[in-house]
């Protein structure tokens, strides 16, 4: 290995870390919004994953939607996973009252919404609205074209309003929960 690319993976492992660091709570809220119980998981498996690789980093300008893109796939990952119920969630699931109540997220009728979209269409919404990112830049860390990323965005937005509209009328859970 020759000097020039010692120094280059040098400088991309660092990089990487500093994107990290900058960036983590960008990092958990997507987790989080994908996957409540194992954001934090989520958060370290990418970050490891994208340390450990920051030597196939071709374009350090690209580092930011790169790290992006790693913790993107990590949620799929979570996602596809089979994951065994917590004694939380066969509470809710089956109705039973715990001992202790705890505080429910704000938004709880959003979040079970956005649970009904594809993972794509989930993300798309949550990197725009919620992270607060351009249309490209969004293109750029799911790989696919503007035009897709709008209709995808687009689509999800009727779907999130028709749940969210018959969600009002009925004044019950209308996301089969």
């Amino acid at each position: 290995m020759s000097f020039f690319s010692q120094k280059r993976e040098k400088a991309n492992r660092e990089l990487v870390e500093q994107i990290l660091l900058e960036r983590y709570d960008q990092y958990y809220r997507l987790a989080y919004a994908h996957h409540e119980a194992d954001a934090f998981d989520i958060v370290q498996n990418g970050a490891y994953k994208a340390i450990r690789g920051s030597h196939a980093l071709k374009e350090p300008q690209y580092a930011q939607t790169w790290v992006y893109r790693i913790m993107l796939n990590e949620c799929f990952q979570y996602l596809k996973r089979p994951s065994a119920a917590s004694y939380e969630e066969l509470q809710d699931r089956y109705g039973l009252e715990g001992e202790a109540a705890e505080d429910q997220y704000a938004d709880i009728d959003l979040q079970k919404a956005l649970e009904t979209l594809g993972e794509k269409d989930r993300s798309v919404v949550i990197l725009k609205y919620f992270e607060d990112m351009k249309l490209s830049e969004i293109a750029d860390i799911l790989e696919e074209n503007v035009n897709t990323v709008k209709s995808r965005l687009y689509r999800s937005l009727r779907k999130l309003q028709g749940l969210l509209l018959e969600e009002a009328e009925k004044g019950g859970t209308a996301y089969g929960a």
